[in-house]
């Protein structure tokens, strides 16, 4: 072994050893956050891994820029490879992964092709933030070593990974034996040196010059290592585990809390220790691209919240608190200092009150996420401690959850009223104890005491009926889901709905469950199971489309068609992937549908998820506003929704915009019911 094969060795085991350490105090800090279990699921993790992670679908939700770093990521595990043999080769003169046999030639084509991708990639990377600047990669957010000078700095460090690659091969295109005929496969570095060569440099120029490419690749990938740990890019190591780590299940069920737990401090998080070490792995993975904060209501019209900001604040308040925890943890002395840190909190000190209520829980950020991060999770974790901690919350809101806790419903009408609704219908069956039909008609409140979804409720119930399905409804028995009082943080309120509802179900062995409303209809299917309910839960489109596809109902195409465009509710389309159905049954009337602009699982909410149905929005634009200019500029008819949350949002839009004379707003279970005969 000679002296440069063992200052190969020794720089290789001296990064290593430093990126260990580094590693090993990262890990250390998510020590002191809560545990979770992310072991389950095994199969579909892994499959979760392969189409977000490797597959960067995700990203490619963006062509331009998905394309773009999908380059960059597979150049650069490809690049990895072939760094693999240098530092073999390195190491034990004249080693190489030759023994791969049949697939070596490949992997160096793919190296070779890779390489000119990702100095193309680059490029284009470096185009669009100097020149173009998107304003989601251009907005100060972040800690200023995380912001744009490191973007640029790390592609920059990129762009000389790949350039020496190039140049360390660039021997094989030199006229002659020269010991690279193994790198025939290299096509762009042989035509670089073929280039240099006829340039009028020596061969060993050439070959000089490919040996100081090799060193600089080899050095410039060790800092790169090292240098991650305290980088933005820290998910470069930390994305494709978080993938893998993030929830499989429902989307964004919110946990159920432990009020039995003695040890507990907190009801909800007040600071990082009160997270989970996964939320606070999140924090880690946050590549600050902005995709999150950009599909973000909230912050389109105008308020203080950004996704983004809440899952760097969070990083940048373990970094801060961790240490100092950690130390006072193993028995040491805290300074005066530590103790200023300590003193501090994630809630307030970073995060405001103002932005965590702002938040509409529609899942637009988690949609766009190219590494899984659970922003949902992490903000109704701080606003359960704002409230059930310090009883912290809008005003509006307390209303609402005193509401909820004297009458069992947001808006206070009492159990009685829950009946109001089928006022002068004969056919309606209210559940008693012996009375157990196939299905249950879920109404919930906004069904049950909101004058314009009642209408929605009786269409439904005439469809029911002219379908001839067996069903019936619970009535004055029937309780609020408890899906406002989890969003808006009041677990404790919201288990003891959920524990009566499932109480009630039981009595009357309730199966099958069909409800109108997504807010209800998510609860009820995917966070039932936590208390013990297990149903089979439709949402009223979903019934709908099939009863039409079994020819069950048959609408009738009216003369004169009209143009619709159709609103994708969050709690239907993002949570639970329900997008066709209502679509289906809005064709079967003759509705010609005009898409609106951001659709499907890129529907722009309607600012009332979250509690923010019973919150005044007093800053910026109002998010229902934003959504019906959507709507109207293409010039529909109908606006159809399929939540009674969504219908108020955007009647109260068509309103504000003097569009009452030209524009309906409709559920699609009246669109139907009117066409039936």
């Amino acid at each position: 072994m000679g002296l440069s094969n063992i200052l190969v060795l020794t720089l290789f085991v001296a990064s290593v050893a430093f990126f260990a350490v580094s590693a090993r105090r990262l890990l250390s800090y998510l020590t002191i956050g809560k545990a979770t279990d992310r072991s389950d699921r095994v199969g579909d993790r892994i499959r979760k891994l392969m189409i977000v992670g490797f597959g960067q679908s995700k990203l490619l939700r963006e062509p331009l820029a998905g394309v773009m770093h999908f380059v960059i990521f597979w150049g650069f595990v490809i690049v990895s490879i072939g760094t693999l043999e240098m530092i073999l080769s390195g190491t034990i003169p004249g080693a190489s992964l030759a023994f791969l046999g049949p697939l070596y030639g490949p992997l160096l084509f793919l190296e070779d092709l890779f390489a000119v991708l990702v100095i193309v990639a680059v490029a284009l990377a470096l185009w669009r933030r100097l020149v173009t600047k998107p304003k989601r990669l251009m907005s100060v957010e972040t800690h200023p070593r995380h912001g744009k000078i490191d973007a640029l700095f790390i592609l920059a460090l990129i762009l000389v990974l790949m350039v020496t690659l190039l140049f360390m091969y660039a021997p094989a295109g030199v006229p002659g034996d020269h010991g690279h005929s193994a790198h025939s496969w290299m096509i762009f570095a042989s035509m670089l040196g073929g280039a240099l060569s006829g340039a009028g440099m020596s061969a060993s120029a050439i070959g000089t010059l490919a040996d100081v490419s090799w060193w600089v690749h080899y050095i410039v990938v060790l800092f790169f290592l090292n240098y991650l740990p305290f980088s933005k890019h820290l998910h470069v190591i930390t994305s494709l585990p978080n993938v893998y780590l993030s929830n499989v299940g429902a989307k964004s069920v919110v946990g159920k809390m432990d009020f039995e737990d003695e040890e507990a401090e907190t009801f909800g998080a007040l600071d990082v220790e009160h997270l989970t070490w996964k939320q606070l792995f999140d924090s880690y993975t946050c590549t600050e691209c902005g995709r999150c904060t950009d599909a973000c209501p909230a912050n389109i019209t105008g308020k203080k919240l950004s996704p983004r900001k809440i899952i760097t604040d969070t990083r940048m308040r373990l970094m801060e608190k961790a240490p100092v925890a950690l130390l006072e943890k193993s028995g040491a002395e805290v300074d005066e200092a530590g103790q200023a840190i300590l003193e501090k909190n994630l809630v307030r000190d970073y995060i405001s009150e103002e932005e965590l209520f702002a938040c509409t829980s529609c899942r637009a950020c988690e949609q766009e996420c190219p590494v899984e991060i659970e922003h949902l999770s992490s903000i109704i974790e701080l606003r359960r401690g704002l409230v059930l901690t310090e009883g912290s919350l809008p005003e509006e809101a307390q209303l609402a959850l005193r509401n909820l806790e004297t009458q069992g419903s947001p808006w206070g009408f009492g159990p009685d009223d829950r009946k109001d609704w089928a006022e002068g219908l004969d056919n309606v069956r209210f559940l008693d104890g012996d009375t157990k039909p196939e299905w249950l008609l879920w109404v919930g409140c906004a069904g049950s005491f909101d004058d314009r979804a009642k209408k929605i409720t009786r269409s439904l119930a005439g469809i029911l009926d002219k379908a001839g399905l067996d069903w019936g409804t619970l009535g004055p028995s029937e309780g609020c889901t408890g899906d406002p009082a989890r969003r808006m943080g009041n677990e404790y309120l919201a288990q003891e709905l959920i524990q009566q509802n499932v109480e009630t179900l039981r009595e009357h062995a309730v199966k099958k469950i069909c409800t109108a409303c997504p807010h209800c209809f998510n609860t009820l299917k995917n966070e039932y199971s936590q208390f013990g309910g297990e149903y089979e839960v439709v949402h009223h489109t979903e019934l709908i489309d099939q009863l039409i596809t079994d020819g069950k109902i048959a609408p009738k195409k009216k003369d004169g068609i009209k143009r619709a465009a159709f609103h994708d509710s969050c709690y239907l389309g993002r949570y639970n992937e329900v997008y066709e159905a209502p679509r289906n049954a809005l064709r079967a009337t003759g509705l010609e549908l005009e898409e609106m602009d951001r659709n499907r699982s890129r529907g722009l909410c309607c600012g009332a998820g979250g509690g923010r149905m019973w919150m005044e929005e007093t800053e910026g634009k109002r998010i229902n506003i934003e959504r019906t200019e959507e709507a109207l500029a293409k010039n529909p008819q109908v606006i159809a929704t399929a939540c009674p949350f969504c219908m108020t949002m955007l009647s109260d839009g068509v309103k504000s915009k003097d569009a009452v004379d030209r524009v309906e707003v409709k559920d699609v279970a009246e669109v139907v019911y009117e066409s039936l005969d």
